[in-house]
């Protein structure tokens, strides 16, 4: 049996070392199950921490990791996670800029396939290999990933996302889920079950709608769409007309749809319904008011479309998120 390879990358600079270790960890635990589920007399993979150099990398001022090789000595590897890198994102990008050289000789060169987890997105999106395709990473660095990749389609309810071998996923400890679906992908399914259930990680999540928190999408310089937005927020409880918030900033209603568009995203309506389900949701958490209250306390009249509007933003039902969320309804 030849044995293959993954390089889970060390990166320099600021991380969350839990991103890091906890994928690695999890591989080697598949590593192990599934040499003695096959009768194997050796692993499947070789699993490599990557750095830049050997030196231990220190994270958070506490805590230090080792990398095993460095990216010289790994001419050929089959699978390239890409940790999560956090804190100044364009300073941290400029710290790990010779990673990004690597990953792609590696996918030109070799086909290696490559796996972004959470923000290790920007470092992937640097080497140009996800233009024209589509990617997820952590909900709070949405904008700022548009922005600065225009080119990538970005997939934002999305916690695992794949296009010809290369994968993304959401944010934060998403990235246990998306390991998960990548040991399927390599160890098989009863390997990643056996994984998930000893972790005791859900085995196929793989929205992140219900955690993100909507706060408008203000990262922009459009005054006159700033204003409108601002004044959805101060009035979602009330029927909006968008005609009139066009009127209120001054802006015909073609000008506004594609300039509100660009600016944030969303179409005005989106942002509309967006601001209303974001609303909802904090009252669902915290009052026992009837969902048909919170309905028509935000603006709804349209029991259906509320429902609806809920579901697509949150990937739950009102009903769901309350039992799920509301601390006196989960422990009542």
């Amino acid at each position: 049996m030849i044995m293959k390879h993954i390089s889970v990358i060390v990166p320099s600079g600021s991380s969350i070392v839990d991103t890091i270790i906890a994928p690695f960890n999890l591989l080697q635990m598949a590593n192990a199950y599934a040499r003695r589920l096959k009768g194997l007399g050796e692993d499947q993979f070789k699993i490599d921490l990557v750095g830049l150099s050997l030196e231990p990398i220190v994270y958070q001022g506490l805590f230090s990791i080792q990398p095993t090789a460095t990216i010289e000595e790994i001419s050929k590897t089959d699978l390239v996670l890409v940790s999560p890198i956090s804190g100044n994102l364009e300073q941290e990008i400029e710290n790990n800029k010779e990673f990004i050289d690597w990953i792609k000789k590696q996918r030109i060169a070799n086909g290696t396939e490559i796996a972004s987890l959470c923000k290790g997105a920007f470092i992937l999106a640097e080497t140009g290999l996800l233009n024209g395709k589509s990617c997820a990473t952590h909900w709070t660095a949405h904008e700022l990933f548009r922005q600065r990749y225009p080119a990538v389609k970005l997939v934002p309810e999305k916690i695992i996302c794949e296009d010809n071998g290369i994968y993304s996923s959401g944010g934060a400890y998403s990235i246990l889920n998306f390991t998960l679906y990548l040991i399927e992908r390599y160890f098989g399914r009863e390997t990643a079950i056996w994984c998930s259930k000893v972790s005791e990680i859900d085995f196929n999540r793989i929205g992140q709608s219900e955690f993100i928190i909507f706060s408008g999408q203000k990262e922009h310089s459009d005054e006159s769409i700033k204003k409108a937005q601002l004044y959805i927020e101060d009035h979602y409880g009330q029927r909006l007309n968008i005609k009139e918030i066009a009127d209120l900033v001054n802006l015909n209603g073609r000008s506004f749809l594609r300039r509100f568009k660009k600016a944030t995203s969303n179409t005005p309506l989106e942002y509309i319904q967006r601001v209303k389900v974001e609303a909802a949701k904090k009252k669902l958490e915290s009052t026992t008011d009837t969902i048909l209250e919170i309905m028509y306390g935000i603006g709804y009249h349209d029991e259906k479309a509320f429902r609806t509007a809920f579901r697509k933003y949150s990937g739950l039902s009102p009903k769901e998120y309350r039992a799920k969320y509301n601390r006196e309804m989960a422990f009542s």
